[in-house]
Order: structure tokens, then C-alpha cells, then sequence
């Protein structure tokens, strides 16, 4: 976690390193690393959030970045969570926005919201 704490973050995302393995990483279904469907970052396994969250004392890893469906998605065993808070993302997505929330007893509640239509612009 040291090294996380210490990246920079008010600048641009450099296109490799460990601040753009954060931004642009998702995850995927079976173990291992792989390469990222995004061209940057790369694809992580159950094994490696598992393992990260072991080394650094985390139950679970909360992320964004990625488009869901209804908003958010629950995978490796419960230790990875995506949210995503922009529904109907660029006006072409149709996906719905969520927002999470942790119970006083670190348990996830998920809410979810549709997009609404833009104003008129004259």
C-alpha cells in the first residue's frame, strides 16, 4: 500500500506504471494475469485480488472505471467490487448508475439510478 500512497495523483495518467495499472486494470473470471482488453493495464484473476487483499489486510477491493450493466458487479468470491455511478454512460449505454455504501459493519449496500433526460439546450 506504500506504493499506492505514494504515486502522484495530480497529474495526467502516464500510459504505463503503477498509477495506470490502477486506473485501467479490470478484472476477469479465471486465475492469473493477462492482457487487458483495453490495450493499458492488464486482467486480473480471483487469485491475485484474493492475494492482494491477504497481503494488505483488505476484505475487499472497491473500483470504478468500468461500465456495468446495473451499475455495479460483485465478483471474486465478494473481494472485488465494481461501481460505476454514470447511467446511460455517453448518452449511449443504456446501463444504470450506482452508488455503494458500507453498513457500520463493513457490509456493501448497493443503491442504484437510472439516467434522466437532458434539459433542452437552446
Amino acid at each position: 500500500m506504500k506504493d499506492v500512497e505514494a504515486i502522484d495523483r495530480f497529474r495526467e495518467p502516464p500510459d504505463s506504471g503503477l498509477m495506470s495499472d490502477l486506473l485501467w486494470s479490470d478484472p476477469r473470471p479465471f486465475n492469473g494475469v493477462g492482457p487487458s482488453k483495453r490495450g493499458v493495464g492488464v486482467a486480473f484473476g480471483p487469485d491475485i485480488t484474493a492475494g492482494f487483499c491477504d497481503t494488505n489486510g483488505l476484505q475487499c477491493v472497491v473500483r470504478s472505471h468500468e461500465v456495468k450493466e446495473e451499475g455495479y458487479l460483485v465478483e471474486h468470491e465478494g473481494k472485488c467490487i465494481t461501481v460505476f455511478s454514470a447511467p446511460n454512460y455517453c448518452d449511449q449505454m443504456g446501463n444504470k448508475g450506482a452508488y455503494i455504501r458500507f453498513t457500520h459493519d463493513c457490509k456493501p449496500e448497493f443503491n442504484k439510478f437510472t439516467h434522466v433526460p437532458h434539459p433542452p439546450i437552446k
